[in-house]
């Protein structure tokens, strides 16, 4: 229920400011064009409460899921159709109507919210490279293999613990963040990778699963930091306490395989299915007799029932130049990749079950919430509002770009598709939208744990 709930509440905030700040772009244009704009609302359904400024009503509606702008004529029941003997004509008459307007300053009113997506995404993430910018404290510069699951692609591919990823599909010394991103750009098929191996080069062919989950990356756990794992806290009465482990201790390695991430030490774990391990301990400088622990399934799986010591970090604020520098690169590199995705998905390289929607995006941001640091919530606040930005760029009616794409017909064409042949393309393009967006949705069901499991 809890983690249900922090979801639920951080999916209203980021889809609602992100939302609210696409309109806004809306807004601010069509005022500086001299457009009359009804209503600006956040939120959708009956008016709760808000105040009336000029010729605007500024108003907070009941279902805070984004908002939307009102301007005069925008909507096909407002105008009239000539050909169609229509009376109701006014809107085109009336020079604050979004219609009266030239088709180049509507398109820039369509445009206005995309790109105010691309400037929040933009300065979000330079605040947090110039303010925050959290640094581990140790870490791994190179893109090592911490551990591999046996059986897994990763291993059936020859990638052993220690391995050095020089190359992956196609990124060169790829950070960790590159081989998630190319991985799930090509689910289901099979990349080449170059690994360093104490000195030796190796090529090798990785077959990526369709649905690569978490940390687990084809069964290749990352290395991030160098130290051991500390212990912060032992639960009472777990494995781990009626070993002896104690808060403060380090684990040196585990059946002698050097640990340095509870993850990877977890995903040991759950492949020996209960068995004792045996752990090498540090407890004030001096190394314990071997500590053997029979992991026990607590919570969701094999454990031993300790809390590790976060990963220590410290902030490391950017100038302006680099941070302006960052920022550009990171939201340069994920618009390449929503573009990426979106072109083989349409080429049918990757399943359309790959995108997340409103559930899948709940589930991020409740995750996001409750993550130490910043740059998670930060990261994905950007990565949100690039998507956003540039899904609603796409020609298709609706969206923004759909409307920008009809008004470059009508200028083409030198006059104005009949409304009635729009509201057609417009009623046609809802029922597409409606049901992709119910297929989403049901895709983000059943990836739900409970679902998850039930399948397993």
């Amino acid at each position: 229920m809890h983690e249900f709930l922090v979801s639920a509440a951080a999916f209203i905030v980021l889809v609602g400011v992100m939302v609210v700040v696409h309109e806004f772009g809306h807004f601010a244009v069509a005022k500086l064009l001299k457009v009359r704009v009804e209503a600006f609302s956040f939120g959708f359904g009956p008016r709760l409460f808000g105040f009336k400024y000029g010729e605007t009503d500024y108003k907070v509606c009941l279902l805070p899921l984004g908002g939307f702008v009102k301007m005069t004529g925008e909507n096909f029941s407002e105008i009239g159709d000539a050909a169609s003997g229509t009376a109701n004509i006014a809107p085109i008459e009336d020079p604050g109507a979004f219609t009266s307007h030239p088709r180049w300053q509507r398109m820039l009113i369509g445009l206005a919210g995309p790109v105010a997506n691309f400037i929040l995404a933009f300065v979000l993430m330079i605040i947090y490279f110039s303010w925050i910018n959290e640094v581990p404290a140790v870490e791994v510069k190179d893109t090592t293999v911490e551990w591999v699951v046996p059986g897994s692609a990763a291993a059936q591919a020859g990638i052993a613990p220690g391995d050095i990823i020089r190359h992956f599909d196609t990124e060169d010394n790829p950070s960790w963040d590159k081989v998630y991103a190319q991985s799930n750009l090509n689910p289901n098929q099979t990349i080449s990778v170059t690994v360093d191996r104490g000195g030796t080069t190796l090529p090798l062919a990785l077959h990526v699963p369709a649905d690569p989950k978490g940390d687990d990356l084809a069964g290749m756990l990352p290395q991030y930091l160098s130290g051991p794992i500390g212990v912060q806290m032992v639960q009472q009465g777990s494995p781990a306490d009626q070993a002896g482990l104690r808060a403060g201790d380090s684990i040196q390695s585990v059946d002698g395989h050097p640990f340095h991430a509870v993850s990877s030490l977890l995903a040991y774990l759950q492949e020996g299915k209960g068995k004792p391990v045996t752990l090498a301990v540090v407890r004030k400088g001096a190394l314990l007799d071997p500590m053997v622990i029979h992991p026990a399934v607590l919570d969701t799986g094999y454990k031993m029932g300790f809390q590790s010591v976060a990963t220590p970090v410290h902030a490391d604020p950017l100038p302006l130049n680099k941070a302006f520098s960052k920022s550009t690169a990171f939201c340069a590199d994920n618009s390449f990749l929503i573009v990426e995705v979106l072109q083989r998905i349409f080429t049918h390289r990757v399943s359309v079950s790959q995108l997340s929607g409103p559930v899948g995006i709940a589930r991020m941001a409740g995750e996001a919430a409750e993550m130490k640091g910043w740059f998670p919530k930060f990261g994905l606040a950007a990565e949100i509002s690039l998507n956003l930005g540039i899904l609603n760029l796409l020609p298709f009616p609706i969206l923004d770009g759909g409307m920008i794409l009809l008004l470059m017909i009508e200028g083409a064409l030198r006059r104005d598709i009949g409304i009635n042949i729009k509201e057609r393309i417009y009623q046609a393009a809802f029922v597409v939208l409606l049901a992709f967006f119910a297929f989403v949705i049901f895709n983000d069901v059943t990836k739900l744990p409970i679902f998850t499991h039930l399948k397993q």
